[in-house]
């Protein structure tokens, strides 16, 4: 996954780049929407793996999951049973599934890791809805927010899921010791 997140970012980019020469040259609409798309992708691929890069330059896949952040909140049970987690958890692709590896890592390496992506993506959310700003220059404002919408949701259901699995790899890890 980390090999297809790069290259589809680069990829995107090299696009946008390609779309924006051919509007200045030929100013054909067609070529200014396609610089839109695959700006707005290249963003939302590139700045996921840019805070993912820095959190795990400061982090290195140690946090502290004792931490009241951490912790899960009393409501959050019967969401996860309301959203059906546990049915649709296991489907959504991991990012470097060697990090949740019980082969190569303990438990404890796993819920640190696990803190770590969940604050990766939930600062994706917000940085999400950046792309707005640019319908100011490119109109289109609901495509914009609608792509962002996306892509903050994208990113909530990691969430979700790190907050969902994480007190079952810490009960392990507590076995474990």
């Amino acid at each position: 996954m980390p090999k297809f997140m790069k290259t589809a970012t680069i990829w995107t980019c090299v696009f946008t780049i390609a779309a924006a020469l051919l509007f200045c040259h030929f100013d054909r609409d067609i070529f200014l929407i396609l610089a839109i798309i695959f700006g707005t992708t290249s963003y939302h691929l590139g700045i996921r793996l840019f805070i993912g890069f820095l959190y795990n330059a400061v982090m290195k896949n140690r946090a502290d999951y004792t931490r009241k952040w951490y912790q899960p909140r009393p409501w959050e049970s019967q969401l996860y049973r309301i959203l059906h987690v546990k049915a649709w958890k296991g489907k959504l692709p991991t990012y470097n599934p060697q990090l949740l590896s019980s082969k190569t890592h303990t438990w404890d390496e796993i819920a640190q890791s696990m803190c770590q992506s969940e604050l990766v993506h939930e600062t994706n959310i917000p940085l999400s809805f950046i792309p707005v700003i640019a319908a100011k220059w490119f109109g289109s404002f609901y495509v914009f927010l609608i792509t962002s919408i996306c892509g903050a949701i994208f990113d909530l259901l990691f969430v979700i899921i790190q907050r969902y699995n994480r007190p079952r790899v810490i009960k392990i890890a507590s076995r474990k010791r």
